[in-house]
């Protein structure tokens, strides 16, 4: 960022976005830290890091364009626990909700870059795709970038919290897929897929 200035923080969040261990909770605040110090301003911190969350964002929506829902539904096949049927109803819950997913998870950590791929397996309308993702990108941008230009050289202060958040997210996960896979084994012990 000190070198490339406001597209170096675009680069580092466009970055995060293909390697979610890279966490935007603290790129976003360091990019506000710069924009403090003067190495680009508040503005540019904001633009270029949701210019570089929607460039991610439209890689991971081309791959799963690529992927596709058929392709999708044959690797399913082949995973253990899984059946092509749990992508259609994933698609089906895509469908009813889709909008609402890519706006609020570009909001939430890990699936902030993840929601991408769903939209492009869909085929979601690609405008559409954008506008949410730059949307729910500024909002989520905005505030790190704020609370990393506010706290200055303590800018590294906001990442304890965003951690709990994190964890939350991740205990989420963990509970989810446990009742998942339990269900399916309880499910295929009885014999009813």
């Amino acid at each position: 960022m000190e070198r490339l200035g406001g597209p170096g923080a675009g680069l580092a969040i466009f970055l995060e976005n293909l390697f979610p261990p890279l966490p935007s909770e603290v790129v976003l605040p360091l990019a506000g830290f710069a924009a403090r110090l003067g190495d680009f301003s508040l503005v540019e911190a904001i633009a270029w890091t949701t210019i570089g969350s929607l460039l991610g964002a439209w890689l991971l929506y081309g791959l799963g364009a690529g992927l596709g829902h058929q392709r999708l539904r044959r690797v399913a096949g082949r995973i253990p626990l899984l059946d092509p049927g749990d992508v259609d109803r994933s698609a089906a819950w895509f469908g009813r909700h889709g909008g609402k997913a890519v706006f609020f998870g570009r909001m939430i950590p890990m699936f902030r870059s993840f929601i991408s791929i769903p939209a492009g397996v869909e085929r979601m309308n690609f405008l559409y795709f954008s506008v949410l993702t730059a949307a729910g990108s500024l909002i989520w941008n905005t505030v790190f970038v704020l609370a990393g230009y506010a706290l200055g050289a303590n800018w590294h202060r906001v990442e304890p919290y965003t951690e709990v958040l994190q964890y939350g997210v991740i205990a989420a996960v963990v509970l989810a897929l446990g009742w998942f896979v339990t269900r399916r084994m309880r499910r295929r012990r009885t014999g009813s897929v």
